[in-house]
């Protein structure tokens, strides 16, 4: 059963037969029904609800919108972000090279009309979670694409084999270019036991940190109206104005969804009555994985709010007994606590397209499956 739905018709949705359909509906209806930008304010898109049998998988459509978040603009994710993440390199002769040939790659991905793409079950977040999907239900959405979207790529985001093997096999099987995205770190609470004893040594000390920070944890029914703004403005000093103005930039109104409709579990940390750090996590099938995330980036380092806020992740995947999917970034302190690394892909359909269309995402395939990934491997970054 596949279906598709628009705002005009999603009234006629089967609710009753949707998994997990409080948050689906809390979710997706207010994106369908109003502007997604109001939610997510750098991004433009049409968003569509796809049913594949018992799931809703929210769809993004766009024709090229290349200034958007990399959550729904491949572009901006391979070429505009990873220029960005060029300052991160020493050599000045390596970042002029390698700017020369994002540059390069930026006109070609423009002219082969990358961003006229569906992206499949895009939550407009930076890891997107799945349900199961099977290899024989990977064909009947491609191929319902391909009938409903007959100009445009057909992508999947955030596809890690070891999360999700029998996704990542029915997408190999249709014949989907597997473009590495990011590398990615997942944690699971049974795994320090089985890790070294320096493991377990680093994240006992992050639970004395925080015992004795002199921070309360506000939990998610002790936040309110007072404090979205300031959840806001820690989550753009982090991610915004630390790191990208490319990451989502979630509204107030996103952070009020999240407290009315608990579509992100929010934990905060508060002292002398001031609210220094958020995060915000939603689970599904087994896996949690964190969205929101900030801290006042002008306390000192010493402070520890990246350290404490990381710790009271780990203390909620304890108490549900899930794996944490830890996104990206920071390699090296997440392994040190036990996390372990895996590539994530963006799955591209492109065989239905002509030649010149196609031949820029498997030069890409080939590039960052063979040098990309292996480098960030390397350097744990």
């Amino acid at each position: 059963m596949i279906e598709w739905h628009d705002r005009g018709s999603q009234g006629q949705i089967p609710w009753e037969q949707v998994q997990d359909t409080d948050y689906v509906k809390s979710y997706l209806m207010p994106m369908m029904t109003e502007q997604p930008a109001r939610y997510v304010q750098n991004v433009q898109t049409r968003m569509l609800a796809l049913r594949v049998g018992d799931r809703i998988m929210p769809v993004t459509v766009n024709e090229a919108e290349y200034d958007n978040s990399y959550v729904s603009s491949v572009y901006t994710h391979y070429v505009t972000y990873a220029k960005e993440e060029l300052g991160m390199l020493d050599s000045a002769l390596l970042r002029r090279v390698l700017s020369t040939v994002l540059s390069g790659l930026g006109f070609w991905m423009k002219q082969s009309q990358c961003n006229k793409m569906v992206i499949i079950n895009n939550w407009l977040l930076s890891t997107n979670l799945y349900h199961d999907l099977r290899a024989d239900e990977v064909k009947g959405i491609t191929q319902s694409c391909m009938q409903k979207f007959p100009g445009h790529i057909i992508a999947f985001r955030s596809v890690c084999q070891r999360l999700y093997p029998d996704l990542y096999k029915g997408l190999a099987a249709e014949g989907y270019l597997m473009v590495p995205s990011r590398y990615v770190y997942l944690f699971h609470p049974d795994w320090p036991a089985q890790s070294k004893w320096r493991v377990r040594n680093t994240l006992s000390r992050d639970r004395k940190m925080l015992a004795k920070s002199g921070y309360r944890i506000l939990r998610h029914e002790e936040l309110g109206e007072q404090h979205m703004e300031r959840i806001v403005a820690l989550y753009n000093s982090l991610y915004l104005d630390k790191y990208s103005k490319h990451n989502p930039q979630f509204s107030m109104e996103f952070v009020r969804l999240a407290m009315q409709k608990r579509t992100l579990t929010l934990i905060g940390l508060e002292k002398d009555g001031q609210l220094d750090g958020i995060l915000g996590y939603f689970e599904r099938n087994g896996v949690m994985t964190t969205p929101l995330f900030g801290y006042d980036t002008a306390l000192p380092k010493e402070t520890g709010l990246y350290r404490m806020l990381s710790c009271l992740l780990v203390l909620e995947a304890e108490s549900k007994g899930i794996l944490l999917h830890q996104s990206a970034g920071v390699g090296a302190f997440k392994a040190d606590r036990g996390a372990e690394g895996e590539p994530e892909y963006t799955a591209v359909y492109v065989k239905h397209l002509p030649l010149h269309r196609r031949l820029v995402w498997k030069v890409l395939a080939v590039l960052l499956n063979q040098i990309g990934i292996k480098m960030v491997e390397k350097y744990r970054l």
